[in-house]
């Protein structure tokens, strides 16, 4: 809940398995998708927002711009 994402643990999943992993829960910032962006050599597909985009405190157009930025 807007805690910020375990995106190492979330890396380590990744790497153990054959299919992508979902970032969900706890995405609080930009920061939050700039960090999985960063680990999507590591197997991590995609980023659930939810309640940030809610909140406000995260914009989706500037997600999406350092999603964009952080992994191509």
């Amino acid at each position: 809940m807007l805690g910020g994402a375990n995106l190492d643990a979330t890396a380590a999943l990744a790497q153990k398995v054959q299919i992508p992993v979902i970032v969900s829960g706890g995405v609080a910032s930009l920061a939050d998708i700039e960090g999985a962006a960063a680990r999507a050599a590591a197997g991590i597909g995609g980023v659930i927002i939810g309640r940030a985009l809610y909140t406000g405190a995260v914009d989706l157009a500037e997600a999406l711009k350092v999603a964009e930025a952080a992994c191509c």
